[in-house]
């Protein structure tokens, strides 16, 4: 269903002057020919958040959301999909007579990007941060029966690591390592996730959910490494289609 007249969509984060989201839509609306527009949202905090969301938010067609607001989003919700309520967050709301509705597209977008490099050998995953993006990744990965910790910064609980404690084992323990924080994102292209990334192998299938720059330090050492490698491009696109059929469905 095609909605009339010109109809406005938007993606809600902190610093999005590097988003995929904006131009992705942009073009596919001048592609296809679609009565809309596509903004950013820079929002300072969660007060910002919510009185956004109480002033503006029913004026739009759909929104997507960002970090860091993936999570802090949801208690200015009136419902939440099935999968977003599992994964405990929101990356994609829909404008309802009834409400805001919260729903989870990184994860869809997560399980087509891996499907290809997914393979037998990847029993383990070794998840970089605990924000709203790790919290799809690891969802999608459960599901599909791999095991799962984590890598934090402020470590709870018994999969949790801190940076600390990386290792040579631990990078022969885990095969598939998920990097879901922004170090090394544009223009920090220099930077990388503290971790002893040059001990991985063939065997290994090491994913960064960034995509600018299309191959981080952290990507280019583990492909000399010889490890399978994949960034974040194919799973936004993914989830962006999946965000486009939840609106207009």
């Amino acid at each position: 269903m095609e909605k009339e007249g010109s109809q406005k969509y938007g993606l809600i984060g902190k610093t999005l002057d590097h988003s995929f989201s904006k131009d992705f839509f942009t073009d596919k609306f001048e592609r296809e020919n679609h009565a809309a527009r596509y903004e950013n949202i820079e929002l300072s905090n969660t007060d910002q958040l919510q009185e956004w969301m109480e002033e503006n938010g029913t004026s739009f067609g759909g929104l997507n959301v960002t970090i860091p607001y993936k999570m802090e989003v949801i208690p200015f919700l009136s419902e939440l999909s099935k999968e977003a309520k599992a994964i405990g967050a929101v990356n994609t709301i829909s404008i309802e007579k009834h409400g805001f509705i919260g729903h989870n597209t990184d994860a869809y977008g997560f399980r087509q990007a891996i499907k290809p490099f997914l393979r037998n050998v990847h029993e383990k995953a070794l998840v970089f941060g605990t924000g709203g993006a790790s919290k799809a990744i690891a969802y999608v990965l459960r599901n599909l029966g791999v095991d799962v910790a984590f890598l934090s910064r402020n470590p709870e609980g018994e999969n949790q690591f801190s940076y600390d404690e990386a290792n040579e084992i631990m990078v022969n323990s885990f095969l598939l390592i998920v990097n879901c924080t922004p170090v090394g994102t544009v223009p920090n292209v220099n930077e990388k996730p503290d971790f002893p990334i040059h001990f991985v192998g063939k065997d290994h299938l090491v994913i960064d959910l960034i995509y600018n720059p299309e191959e981080t330090q952290f990507l280019k050492i583990a492909r000399e490494n010889e490890a399978d490698t994949l960034n974040g491009l194919s799973m936004l696109k993914h989830q962006a289609l999946k965000a486009w059929e939840i609106w207009n469905s």
